[in-house]
């Protein structure tokens, strides 16, 4: 294996990050399209929720990427895991299918959420748009896992490029040739992208299948049974349903905050501009977990590598959140009306530590995977969603902010209350 230096992570991680910057990419960019279609805050609003609600239902495969890179090294490991993921992605596919019937739906959003019923008529069809995306995006993630284990993270970049020009195409070509609403053009695009891209991760990892098939068990490998993979890979997907679960959560307390609408409607935006920042940290994880060895040697190399994610996340976010270059994104480049962006304003500013904390919390994730020490994970995350859960309570209902506001100071919160968890059972791994 060549020498992990900072210039070996940055070969792993650059085609990681152009792949997350691409995806990022697309929220915005769908945003954008939507602020320029027939009523756009309506559909901003119903589409940012139609999203928290699709990414709650593929949370539970979502980290099958960090299982493929971790477990999948022989034909035994591969095939148990192969078949691991598409029993998992048939659940969940169906148990999206029932939350999409209206009697369902409506008790869901309407009755527990409490969402505006001008909101709810237009996510239900965006839901029934996004039904390929779980099953999609864990299919992709598996074979993604198994790309970045072979150093063939260029792959995915190449992938991730087809994913957004599919999306892209779609969007556009819906706008301009039909009366969609725009949130169904936004669905309907983010489905058509995401299913793209899946095949195309297969068919870019079909070499690196092939050697994987050809591989028996050498004498250190540590058998893989069913049992042994739920048994890991059970607190990655509980620890994914708790995070990606926030954004319901969040919808939830947006709708009963002060100036609901105008939260809900800037909120996608928002999210957007940080998740840009935050890809760094969350790629890192996947060559974390590569790179770090057995025997941990590649510690210090990787722990450099994080702290200069830390600075350079942390200053480009506060260059773009805190200076006159925010007017230019939220107006020019987002398409929100001078009011909304004037809106988006003090939640873009409270987003600024947010990629910084993600570096880090990713970094300690990646050791406790390696190590297949997953629980600690789980319980990290139960207590961000705890304080996020209590923070947007205190903020909404008994201090009256601001719901967009309240909702990133509360993410900035659970998630330092995470980092804060992890740290001394971190510590203790590393001295094991």
């Amino acid at each position: 294996m060549e020498q992990v230096t900072q210039g070996r992570i940055l070969r792993l991680w650059a085609p990681l990050e152009a792949a997350w910057l691409l995806m990022a990419v697309e929220g915005p960019f769908l945003a954008a399209i939507l602020a320029r279609l027939p009523d756009p805050t309506l559909n901003l609003a119903a589409f940012g929720v139609a999203c928290g609600f699709a990414w709650l239902f593929e949370s539970p495969i979502i980290l099958i990427m960090s299982a493929s890179t971790a477990l999948v090294e022989n034909r035994d490991s591969l095939r148990k895991l192969r078949t691991f993921t598409y029993a998992l992605n048939g659940i969940i596919t169906l148990a999206l299918a029932v939350f999409v019937l209206p009697p369902v739906f409506r008790l869901v959003t309407g009755t527990i959420m409490g969402l505006p019923p001008v909101v709810t008529r237009l996510v239900n069809p965006g839901c029934v748009l996004l039904l390929p995306w779980p099953s999609a995006i864990g299919y992709r993630r598996f074979y993604q896992g198994i790309l970045v284990r072979g150093g063939l993270t260029r792959r995915i970049a190449y992938g991730t490029a087809l994913r957004l020009s599919t999306m892209g195409a779609s969007a556009l070509l819906l706008s301009a040739l039909t009366a969609m609403p725009g949130v169904l053009v936004g669905t309907a695009a983010l489905s058509a992208g995401v299913v793209a891209e899946a095949a195309a991760s297969r068919f870019w990892a079909r070499d690196a299948v092939r050697r994987l098939l050809a591989t028996e068990s050498g004498p250190d490998y540590r058998p893989l049974d069913y049992p042994g993979i739920a048994h890991f890979y059970l607190p990655l997907a509980l620890t994914s349903i708790l995070a990606v679960g926030v954004n319901p959560l969040i919808s939830f307390f947006l709708g009963r905050s002060r100036m609901p609408l105008e939260s809900l409607a800037v909120m996608p935006v928002v999210n957007g501009l940080f998740f840009v920042f935050n890809t760094a940290g969350l790629t890192f994880q996947e060559v974390a977990i590569t790179l770090f060895g057995r025997d941990r040697a590649n510690l210090a190399q990787l722990r450099r590598f994080a702290g200069t994610l830390v600075g350079v996340t942390t200053c480009g976010l506060a260059l773009l959140a805190l200076t006159p270059l925010r007017s230019l994104w939220l107006e020019n480049v987002s398409g929100l009306a001078p009011d909304l962006a004037h809106f988006a304003r003090a939640p873009l500013a409270a987003s600024v530590l947010l990629p910084a904390i993600t570096a880090v919390t990713c970094f300690q994730r990646a050791l406790l995977v390696v190590l297949r020490t997953t629980r600690p994970i789980t319980w990290a995350t139960g207590l961000e969603v705890s304080a996020i859960a209590g923070c947007l309570f205190a903020l909404t209902q008994l201090f009256g902010w601001v719901g967009a506001v309240a909702a990133v100071a509360a993410m900035v919160t659970g998630r330092l209350a995470s980092m804060a968890y992890l740290l001394p059972k971190t510590l203790r791994a590393l001295r094991a």
